[in-house]
């Protein structure tokens, strides 16, 4: 059997740019419902709920286009919740379309655990996509993502079956929720101590820590305290961190490896610790960062 190919981690696609100080919702307006059914429409926007139900069960992503609707959604159901369909309107969501690198629509591909798996350009027979489909389980499998999602009565959200996260996890992920950035950086630290292997964790804390430098900043003012100061190194590891939570990682990286040789002694372990931190969120595999690590290798020695 043909293993499926692996692309490179999402994480750094994840747009975090709301968490800095978002407008006032529209009167009359309603949050998007957060509780997953078995056939969503995901949006730029909205992906990030995507990459985190990926991590309970295999989701696969369909883009379309003008003239064409959504087929996959039968197909996915009759897997009684092993899956996961996420439409996506190619023309309105440039971000996903760069981020999954379709050329042409329909398009299919799949998310598990946080990554994407490139699948098939077209709609072959129901056969073929069925075939695909149980590799992409199998392989879901093998990575540990093999919940399911309880589909409700006909009209009621589905809800998803997790296996309960690790104790300090969950603790950072309930602080999280509740705007505590401090103590899920604590527990996340706790977690890093009692087992240093756990990747998972560090790239926990190097999140969080990033939520926590921008709560209460307003992008206005931290690009302009870094246009005002460019030789700042503060300002200019604070307008990083908003490149970083808006996805923008080549920028962040061009900004503090091109300012690294200026620095003295301190600031040059400033600017290292935070792109340390960066390349934890956007993932090893991730060829930004790959770049981005021999730029600063190159730098240091």
């Amino acid at each position: 059997m043909t293993n499926l190919p692996v692309g490179g981690n999402l994480r750094g696609a994840i747009d975090l740019s709301s968490l800095v100080k978002p407008p006032a919702r529209p009167a009359g307006a309603t949050p998007a419902p957060g509780t997953p059914s078995l056939v969503v429409e995901a949006t730029d926007a909205s992906f990030s709920s995507i990459l985190e139900l990926s991590n309970t069960v295999p989701v696969l992503v369909e883009f379309y286009g003008p003239g064409l609707e959504p087929v996959l959604g039968p197909l996915v159901t009759s897997y009684s919740g092993r899956l996961v369909l996420a439409t996506i309107d190619g023309g309105r969501n440039p971000q996903l379309v760069q981020a999954f690198q379709v050329t042409e629509v329909p398009a299919v591909a799949a998310v598990i655990g946080g990554r994407p798996l490139q699948l098939f350009v077209g709609l072959p027979a129901e056969e073929e996509v069925r075939r695909v489909i149980d590799q992409m389980l199998e392989v879901a499998a093998q990575q540990g993502v093999k919940g399911t999602i309880n589909a409700g009565a006909e009209g009621e959200p589905a809800e998803p079956v997790e296996e309960p996260l690790p104790p300090h996890h969950q603790e950072a992920y309930d602080a999280i929720a509740a705007g505590d950035f401090d103590l899920a950086i604590k527990e996340y630290e706790l977690a890093i101590v009692q087992d240093p292997r756990d990747h998972l964790a560090v790239a926990g804390l190097a999140q969080v820590r990033l939520l926590s430098r921008l709560d209460g900043q307003t992008a206005d003012a931290v690009r302009s305290a870094a246009a005002a100061a460019p030789d700042d190194v503060t300002a200019q590891l604070a307008v990083a961190d908003l490149d970083v939570s808006g996805g923008h990682l080549d920028d962040a990286f061009s900004r503090l490896l091109d300012l690294f040789p200026t620095l003295d002694a301190e600031g040059k372990n400033n600017v290292r610790a935070r792109l340390l931190d960066f390349f934890e969120i956007a993932g090893a595999d991730d060829p930004r960062v790959a770049t981005a690590r021999r730029r600063l290798t190159g730098l240091l020695y």
